[in-house]
Formats: C-alpha cells, sequence, structure tokens
C-alpha cells in the first residue's frame, strides 16, 4: 500500500506547517509522531484535542500513521455534545498539548500529552509504522443531524486519499505550493484538505492560529501561493480589499484563492477580482462524502458555481423539475457510514447506492454545479459550519423559561446565514431575556451554534399533524 503522507516517509527536510514561529519540517514531523504513534498503536479509536496548534497535528499524524482512528475534538464544544460524542465514539486515549485544560467529559481517557521539544526529533526511532489497509478508519467525525444529537462520519482512508488527489488534479496542487489558513483543525475543511492536503503533496501549510487579515497578508506576501478560507473569512477581506494596498497585493500574488463550507456572496467575489485582479474559486462537498466539486485553477472563473465533479465523483440530480434536484453522488471520497447508527446510514443511501446529499442544485450546460438551497430546512451554513437546528432547539427547551422552540437559519453577509430562534416562553409575561439564552445554548453546544437573534410568539404555526411549519416563521 502507498503512504497517505510519502513525503513522512522519505524524512523530507522540507518545511511541512508554521505556526507563527514554531515550524517542522516532514522529517521532524515524522519523528514527533512516532513516540505517540508506537503508544497508541493498539488502542481502538482516539480523540485528539483538537487547538490550532502544531501538537494537534503530530497528534493526528501520530494516530494515523499507527492506522488508529482519529475522533477530532472541538475544544468549544459544550458539555453535554462532549459527552455524546465520547460516549458515541469510544476512544480509549485523548491525545492534547502538555498545558491544554481538558474538561471532565474526557477524564476517564488515558490522557497523552504530545510533545514539541527539539529533542524528540533526534530520531525516529525504530521510524514509522507500515501502512495501513486503504478501508481502515482514518477519522470519526461528528456531523449535526437534523435531528437529535450529532452522528459520527466514518471515513476511511481510501476516502481521504481520493479526494485529496482530486484537488490536486483540479488546483494543479504540487510539493511547491505553500497553503495559508486560520481554520480550525476539528473539521474536513480546516483539518484534512487544509492540513493533510498539503502533507500528502508533500508542500507546506502555514496555520494563523486564528484567522486575521493582518495574517493572511503577512503570508501570501512572504511566500504563501495559496489561501483557503469559509465565506465569512472572505466577506472580512472584501470590506477593506479597496482601500488596503498591502492585502490587494498580497492576493494578487497568490496562486490560488478557494472559498468553501457555503456559497460565497456574489457582491464579495466581485470586490476581491476588481481590487486584485484575482478570482475566488469555490468548491463543494460535505464531511459524507469529503469534496465531490470544484473550480479548476485553469478554468474560467464562474462566481455562482462550484464547478464541476471531481475526478472519481459521479454526481445526478434526483427528482429534478424545472431543471433542479437533489445532489446525489457516489465515488472512492465517500464515508463508510456512520458510527453506531446503521438505521441512519441505509437511510442516507438511495436502493441502488447513492448518497443523498439533501442539497437541491441545477446543471449547467457544460456540468457546472449551481447549489440552490437545502432539501430539508433544518440544516443552517453559518460562518462555515453546517449546523443542525435540533441539537439547538433540543438546548433551549433545557432552558426553563422556554415551552416550546425552533430554529430557522436566515441570510446574514457576513456569516452565510445566521441562526434564528422563535420562542414561546413559559409565562408570556416574563420571557427569559435573549443574552440569557443565547449563552444557555453557547454553554451547551458551542459558541458558533447560539442564535444571532430570538423572536418570542404566543404560539408557532403548526400544520394539522402537529408538525412545526418553519417555511410560515419568516413570513
Amino acid at each position: 500500500m502507498s503512504p497517505l503522507f510519502p513525503s513522512l516517509y522519505a524524512a523530507d527536510p522540507r518545511e511541512a506547517i508554521r505556526f507563527g514561529e514554531h515550524t517542522l519540517t516532514h522529517a521532524e514531523l515524522a519523528a514527533a509522531a512516532a513516540p505517540p504513534a508506537r503508544r497508541i498503536a493498539d488502542a481502538g479509536r482516539v480523540a485528539v484535542w483538537a487547538t490550532p496548534t502544531p501538537q494537534t497535528v503530530i497528534g493526528v499524524v501520530a494516530a494515523l500513521v499507527a492506522g488508529v482512528p482519529v475522533v477530532p475534538l472541538n475544544p468549544k464544544t459544550g458539555e453535554r455534545e462532549l459527552t455524546h460524542i465520547v460516549r458515541d465514539s469510544g476512544p480509549t486515549a485523548v491525545l492534547a498539548g502538555a498545558g491544554d485544560q481538558l474538561p471532565p467529559a474526557l477524564a476517564e481517557l488515558t490522557r497523552i500529552d504530545v510533545s514539541t521539544d527539539a529533542g524528540t526529533y533526534a530520531a525516529p526511532g525504530p521510524g514509522l509504522p507500515p501502512e495501513p489497509d486503504d478501508e481502515s478508519a482514518a477519522f470519526v467525525i461528528y456531523t449535526s443531524g437534523t435531528t437529535g444529537p450529532p452522528k459520527g462520519a466514518v471515513l476511511p482512508r481510501r476516502a481521504v486519499a481520493a479526494t485529496l488527489d482530486a484537488l490536486r488534479d483540479a488546483w494543479d496542487w504540487t510539493a511547491d505550493d505553500v497553503l495559508v489558513h486560520g481554520l480550525p483543525l476539528f473539521h474536513v475543511h480546516g483539518l484534512i484538505l487544509g492540513v493533510l492536503g498539503p502533507l500528502r503533496r508533500g508542500g507546506s501549510v502555514r496555520h494563523l492560529g486564528r484567522f486575521s487579515v493582518e495574517g493572511v497578508t503577512r503570508e501570501l506576501s512572504t511566500g504563501a501561493t495559496m489561501l483557503f478560507g469559509v465565506p465569512t473569512m472572505y466577506h472580512r477581506i472584501a470590506e477593506v480589499v479597496d482601500g488596503d494596498r498591502e492585502l490587494a497585493k498580497a492576493l494578487t500574488g497568490a496562486r490560488l484563492l478557494v472559498s468553501g463550507s457555503a456559497a460565497l456572496p456574489a457582491p464579495d467575489h466581485r470586490r476581491i477580482a476588481q481590487a486584485t485582479g484575482r478570482a475566488v474559486i469555490e468548491r463543494y462537498g460535505m464531511t459524507e462524502t469529503l469534496m465531490l466539486c470544484g473550480e479548476r485553477a485553469d478554468g474560467e472563473p464562474r462566481p455562482g458555481t462550484v464547478g464541476g465533479p471531481l475526478p472519481g465523483v459521479e454526481l445526478r440530480l434526483a427528482d429534478e423539475a424545472d431543471g433542479i434536484g437533489e445532489i446525489q453522488v457516489r465515488g472512492p471520497s465517500l464515508f463508510s457510514g456512520y458510527l453506531n447508527r446503521p438505521d441512519a446510514t441505509a437511510a442516507a443511501f438511495t436502493e441502488d447506492g447513492w448518497f443523498r446529499t439533501g442539497d437541491m442544485a441545477s446543471l449547467d450546460a457544460d456540468g457546472q454545479v449551481r447549489i440552490v438551497g437545502r432539501k430539508a430546512t433544518d440544516l443552517i451554513k453559518s460562518g462555515g459550519y453546517k449546523i443542525g437546528a435540533g441539537e439547538i432547539e433540543n438546548a433551549l427547551l433545557d432552558h426553563p423559561g422556554v415551552r416550546e422552540a425552533a430554529v430557522t437559519g436566515e441570510p446574514d453577509d457576513d456569516l452565510g446565514e445566521r441562526i434564528v430562534a422563535w420562542v414561546v416562553p413559559a409565562d408570556p409575561q416574563l420571557p427569559p431575556d435573549p443574552d440569557e439564552l443565547t449563552n444557555h445554548v453557547a454553554d451547551q453546544l458551542a459558541p458558533h451554534k447560539r442564535p444571532r437573534v430570538v423572536h418570542y410568539l404566543p404560539e408557532l404555526p403548526r400544520n394539522d399533524m402537529g408538525k412545526i411549519m418553519k417555511r410560515a416563521l419568516h413570513v
């Protein structure tokens, strides 16, 4: 089997990762990952406390070269959601930085501190383990469902390799590329594309720790060739690029600007292109499928599309009407199924083996995909995250001042969509303070899942079967 990361096994001396002043070559990364990889070799699964640090990268690489599935954990996840993820995925250990304060939900796991001390890099010892089987699980990544708690999507090594190699083809991605991004390292975009992509290519990634326009300017001005971001980030760039000569120059010099996780609004496309002469290209995928479509680096930019299907991806529109249908796909980048949820796995696929994405789209004459919205109304794309309305509703209903609750999304220039809560208070004369409710959700789940707007209603609109009619809430 060919290695997922050939440059690690070759002990390549070129830079692999950079976090601020802290850099590691491919050889150093391999040597740093070898000791924890040997320590967890017999683990069933391991969790990684996914802070935006080199320790996270070392921990993930250690697990992958050991052939142990990784469960990336968002450090901002609320206690209830984190407890569910840990119980559902059953990791035996958690890898973290030595200074990380871990929450009680992880107290029963064996803690393995990941070191970045120079002594770790002296020699790889017996070296990295042999490459695991292509169909073995690489990740269990939790994704918001439309109802209930998050489900763990099992991603095999085959899917990771297939999606990264398809992007190599679409984007002419080589070992000479230097990627800059400031995305979190607990989901597909930030971790698999943003970190494992450069490692598989033998190139490098510079992580900002936290996104900032100043950081983008600095890194693109000093050798970085590509920028990955979500629409919220590009919106903030678009707001200032007209008056920021250094930013405009840095973006102009980039080889590739890529946006994903939600549609980039046309005004932001135009402002960046007009100021820099550089177009932002888009791609499309989801946790269960990894990347499905992408605009090509050598193609004509077309705002509003996400390109055509990537190599190896088969795509069709189901139940098409007026040129719009649900995107259904199959190919080597798809997940193996939902952990412990054979019912949900079966429901996610058609009888003839196509995965139902739930996204509605049209196809241009030349096969370019234009996504027009969700088949359901319960998955909200906000700030680059896909957020299930059901889990927010459950958190709101846990508050003593809430009798009923519904959650929807509405357009937002910065976030793509903002989360809106529709609440029937337990006492109509004394409704809970909106800030109290939003903080309650943030504490239970995660800050990015808090409602941005709270409306109070005497009752929620329902149909004859008692189901809440969410579309009527925005009328």
